[in-house]
């Protein structure tokens, strides 16, 4: 199978590389250097010039606070480069598989989200991100929506390595306590696409949207306790004390869903994919981080 990686220097994209290179598929990366999905005609031709059967878009404004100072940023690299992606895609007739994001919904829920649930979001990155999944559902093209949430890896900037780089050198870290979601292992992310992709012709994919993340909930500042418990056991440098505090007292521009808990039965009914067992891979990302 021919398949094109875009973004791939970003969190996600080097975690494919790597689930990917484990397989017989033939894999084109384009980073941003090679193909700047921002730059529609450029794109076009280039996606069209490799031909592929499946794109994997891992691009993405990720940054939600700066995403409210630049609208428009966020809107082209979100929603209107997707739109473009997603054309080129149904002129190819190949798969489109997508990552989204938990922010499309307002966090009010009091049980995990579904698929179905109604999308809320309440800033510009989780409406620059519904308005990519609305284009794409409408442009024609066959798809995969996977919607994910607090992604962390060896790669790229990240809750968890934050939180290492900030324990090393502060005795005093004060963590949000009262937002709860899931993190999700990006290498999970990678092999849970690898799975669908192995298991499934092509062909015979049906067009829908994915929840995929974390197997336990639990809080920032949860999330941040165990990082520091384990860090401490691998060796590293880590706070004397965590301080659990509230989002009203951690004010950012963006607002945050206080439950992004997503619900991850129906990937798992139909493709057979476990959630990420974010705790263990807490584990792995150490070890990797003190091999290099």
């Amino acid at each position: 199978m021919k398949i094109l990686v875009l973004g791939s220097k970003g969190q996600l994209g080097l975690c494919l590389s790597d689930q990917l290179s484990k397989t017989l598929h033939q894999v084109t990366y384009a980073s941003r250097e090679e193909i700047d999905v921002g730059e529609f005609g450029s794109t076009q031709e280039s996606i069209i010039g490799i031909n592929p059967d499946l794109v994997i878009n891992a691009t993405a404004y990720t940054s939600v606070d700066e995403a409210e100072k630049d609208k428009e940023s966020a809107n082209l690299i979100n929603h209107l480069a997707v739109a473009n992606i997603a054309d080129i895609c149904r002129e190819l007739d190949c798969l489109l598989v997508h990552i989204s994001t938990d922010y499309v919904f307002d966090g009010n829920a009091i049980k995990p989200y579904i698929e179905t649930d109604n999308t809320n979001p309440q800033g510009v990155y989780g409406i620059s991100k519904l308005n990519g999944e609305i284009f794409i559902r409408s442009s024609g093209c066959r798809y995969l929506i996977i919607r994910t949430a607090w992604v962390f890896s060896e790669y790229g900037n990240n809750f968890m390595k934050t939180m290492l780089r900030l324990g090393a050198n502060n005795d005093n870290l004060s963590i949000v306590g009262d937002q709860f979601g899931c993190p999700t292992y990006a290498q999970d992310i990678a092999i849970a696409i690898v799975t669908i992709l192995d298991r499934f012709d092509l062909k015979e994919i049906t067009s829908d949207i994915y929840h995929y993340c974390g197997d336990e909930s639990c809080s920032w500042f949860d999330f941040a306790s165990l990082i520091f418990s384990e860090a401490s056991n691998a060796g590293w440098s880590t706070p004397r004390q965590l301080k659990s505090i509230k989002t009203a007292e951690y004010p950012t521009l963006a607002a945050r869903p206080a439950n992004s808990v997503l619900d991850c039965s129906k990937i798992f009914d139909n493709f057979g994919v476990s959630p990420s067992d974010w705790r263990k891979a807490i584990k792995v990302v150490l070890s990797n981080r003190n091999a290099n």
